[in-house]
């Protein structure tokens, strides 16, 4: 789709073939084939233990697949040079973010290790992108001083800095009370529509899920169970995805020894 301003230089093409992945004897991924178009948030939806943080691993690069391929505007992620060509950021589960570091210094880690701007460069883009999320006031914080919604934020700062044309979202929503989830779902919108990136998002929470996504796919076990809109995987007759939708998987997974 064509992001909502219209700038299709700020989105990539992601294309997913064949892809598997094991660890040592367990079968994580078991041959997806997907593809995402350029500034649509696409959302990877399921139980935890699926396969779903796995899968973006392989497609940022963070590790290698046993077989199949990731393609980013057609070029392979593995074994090339896409990431240094493409933008590519990604927002933690856990926020990931530096105890030791002020928010400030947090979201302007990158640049400033890499030298790629000045210090007062550095300070306006920071600026910039806490501004965008309502965090300008928490500059000279520390993240033991945030909420856990307040973490999410930053995270999401510190990954706008290098202008992605990715952005991918690993359970944004985790371990945040529902107001607060739904107010991150609603920052995830207003991100592509401000910056036309492509989205991908990795969450077992189906409010979200299905409160942005342009398209879905719910992936069970390694496999892909269906792949549409939200409202053709609402219609979807497997009774495994009819059970997805109906299950309190969080509650079952709480549960769990």
């Amino acid at each position: 789709m064509i992001p909502p301003n219209g700038n299709l230089s700020r989105s990539v093409t992601v294309q997913v073939r064949g892809l598997r992945k094991s660890y040592g004897r367990q079968e994580v991924l078991k041959g997806l084939d997907f593809e995402v178009q350029r500034g649509e948030i696409f959302v990877l939806m399921g139980p935890s233990g699926g396969g779903k943080s796995v899968l973006l691993k392989q497609i940022i690069g963070l590790e290698t697949p046993d077989a199949g391929m990731v393609l980013i505007e057609g070029e392979p992620v593995h074994g090339g040079e896409v990431t240094q060509r493409h933008r590519l950021a990604m927002v933690f589960q856990s926020g990931a973010l530096l105890n030791s570091l002020t928010v400030e210094q947090n979201v302007g880690l990158y640049l400033s290790e890499h030298r790629l701007k000045k210090p007062g460069e550095i300070q306006r883009i920071v600026q910039e992108k806490l501004a965008l999320l309502g965090m300008e006031e928490a500059l000279s914080k520390l993240p033991g001083e945030l909420s856990g919604g307040m973490k999410k934020r930053v995270a999401i700062a510190r990954a706008l800095v290098i202008e992605p044309q990715l952005i991918l979202y690993d359970e944004p929503t985790s371990e945040l009370d529902p107001l607060i989830a739904v107010t991150i779902g609603r920052e995830i919108v207003n991100l592509r529509q401000r910056t036309g990136a492509t989205s991908i998002v990795v969450t077992h929470e189906r409010d979200l899920a299905f409160g942005i996504a342009d398209r879905m796919a719910l992936l069970h076990e390694g496999r892909i169970l269906c792949l549409g809109t939200p409202e053709e995987v609402r219609r979807h007759p497997d009774p495994l995805v009819q059970q997805f939708l109906t299950v309190d998987f969080t509650i079952q997974e709480k549960r769990a020894p």
